[in-house]
């Protein structure tokens, strides 16, 4: 997979990227992150690329020429599966979107500033338009970078156990079990001896009905 992200604080992206599993998915060679900088398109010396808004208002806007130039520039690469803006009035990030994502090629995503990109951006280039959650950032890089964490982890090969990324939380509308590991008993509380029994059966039915319960008592709405 490779994945452009188009911002103008790329900067803010270096880290989330150079540690745990998406860099390990990097070095596998499994995806490929590039951040470009939307100020070198700028439309002047100066390096603007926002503008103030038609019609009056606080607040700046992406200007279309800089945003343009850079898709125009990879679309004439390599096509492209989506291209994501990263937006609160989008559509919420949740688990099935994340795995229908995994299995795209090429994607970009565009990280929205100030008040937002010019409307003519969005009528034209625009294929997904994706939120973290109903609030408000100060811009697009960390929901790109949620985004991408989301994505990369669902890629083959990405995590240790292929199973594990399918057994997480949301995969089934169902919020994960508790899980526990060694010691067995620690400050008088035990681990469940289901647990222990090696029945592989009896234990996956615990978990499923583990699974069922936390999610009646905490995210009924997962539930219908």
């Amino acid at each position: 997979m490779r994945i452009d992200i188009l911002t103008c604080l790329p900067e803010l992206l270096v880290s989330p990227f150079s540690h745990s599993i998406v860099k390990r998915a990097q070095d596998k060679g499994l995806v490929n992150i590039h951040l470009h900088q939307l100020r070198d398109k700028a439309i002047n010396k100066h390096g603007q690329i926002d503008d103030a808004v038609f019609g009056g208002g606080a607040g700046m806007v992406l200007r279309v020429e800089p945003i343009a130039a850079w898709i125009d520039e990879l679309q004439a690469q390599r096509p492209y599966d989506a291209i994501i803006y990263l937006t609160p009035d989008g559509e919420t990030l949740r688990q099935p979107l994340a795995n229908r994502l995994s299995l795209f090629q090429n994607i970009i995503m565009l990280c929205g500033h100030y008040k937002g990109i010019d409307e003519r951006i969005r009528q034209t280039y625009i294929t997904h338009e994706i939120s973290v959650g109903d609030y408000v950032l100060s811009g697009g890089e960390l929901g790109a970078a949620i985004l991408v964490d989301a994505v990369v982890r669902l890629l083959p090969g990405v995590l240790g156990n292929e199973e594990s990324a399918l057994s997480d939380s949301f995969q089934d509308d169902l919020l994960a079990p508790p899980v526990y590991t060694r010691p067995a008993e620690w400050r008088g509380q035990v681990v469940p001896e289901i647990l222990l029994s090696g029945n592989t059966p009896k234990i996956e039915e615990w978990r499923h009905e583990q699974a069922l319960a936390r999610t009646q008592q905490r995210r009924p709405d997962l539930l219908g």
